[in-house]
């Protein structure tokens, strides 16, 4: 499997989360932002920090599977560059291991985890890294934090199985990765249960043959009020963009007087669903300039 995400086979694009401590994400971000420039420029991934004054910070990693991979090889070897930094200013003399902590939507854990598992061994012992999955999940979310530590080499190698993971999550449960849509026939090639959604403008299914009307259902989001202009877009655009990607239908509710949140109503397939979560959520966490935050469904 590897290959067809390494190799460029199968390139989708995925939205990969960090869990960060301030000092590791000032790391990242560098003097006058300098480092994380550098590292969105040379490995072509978007690279978003939540803002905040929390002790813990998202970072957001959004593009092409090998530009997520250079992006993790970046910040794996700038942690183990400041590892090495502290340590001679240290007496310890056995050198820690880097360690990053993902965010993954607790219902691809176990996926990662496998029958028995099987998955999560098998990564730990073709890459040499040593990866945990919480057993419970972070606060008021629905996702868990999967661990992972080694050398930088290790990690990227494990990120790597890792994306294997969730595609083919992906491809089962119609969640996580959008597929470019030159590139839905070879996701097909993974996903024979359902369509993973409809392309943009077209309402029949995308490959005939297939089931494409699984039972429709309504998942509700409640979104801070501060971020329901980013969803909408000006005069609508954003939101009807979001409609005709995913398939589903998307109600915002008016906002309530003395409430800081708006409910979101989504209806359609799962597949529908999962894709207009992704959307959403990614429009939630564009750059702008009130530096508004990323939201966790």
């Amino acid at each position: 499997m590897e290959s067809k995400v390494s190799e460029g086979g199968l390139n989708v694009t995925l939205t990969i989360r960090l869990l960060m401590h301030g000092k590791e994400v000032g790391s990242i971000i560098g003097k006058k932002g300098e480092t994380v420039k550098k590292m969105r420029e040379e490995s072509g991934a978007r690279i978003n920090i939540s803002e905040g004054n929390c002790p813990e910070r998202i970072v957001t990693i959004t593009g092409p599977t090998d530009a997520i991979f250079k992006a993790f090889a970046m910040i794996a070897y700038k942690f183990e560059e400041d590892i090495t930094n502290s340590m001679s200013n240290s007496t310890a003399t056995s050198k820690p291991p880097v360690t990053l902590r993902l965010v993954v939507p607790a219902s691809q854990c176990g996926s990662l985890i496998g029958k028995g598992g099987s998955k999560i061994k098998e990564i730990r012992e073709s890459t040499g890294a040593q990866v945990q999955v919480a057993g419970d999940m972070l606060p008021n979310s629905t996702e868990r934090a999967v661990t992972i530590s080694g050398t930088p080499d290790a990690i990227i190698q494990c990120v790597k199985q890792i994306c294997v993971v969730m595609l083919e999550a992906y491809a089962i449960q119609g969640q996580y990765a959008i597929p470019h849509p030159d590139q839905l026939t070879k996701l097909h090639q993974l996903a024979m249960q359902q369509t993973p959604f409809t392309p943009l403008g077209q309402t029949t299914p995308a490959f005939p043959g297939l089931d494409a009307s699984p039972p429709a259902s309504t998942h509700e989001l409640t979104i801070p009020n501060d971020l329901i202009g980013c969803i909408i877009g000006r005069q609508g655009t954003k939101i009807n963009e979001i409609r005709q990607m995913s398939g589903a239908q998307i109600k915002i509710a008016n906002a309530t007087e003395g409430s800081s949140e708006r409910q979101i109503t989504i209806t359609g397939t799962p597949a529908n669903i999962s894709l207009a979560q992704y959307l959403i959520n990614a429009s939630s966490a564009d750059p702008d300039p009130h530096g508004r935050n990323t939201f966790t469904a």
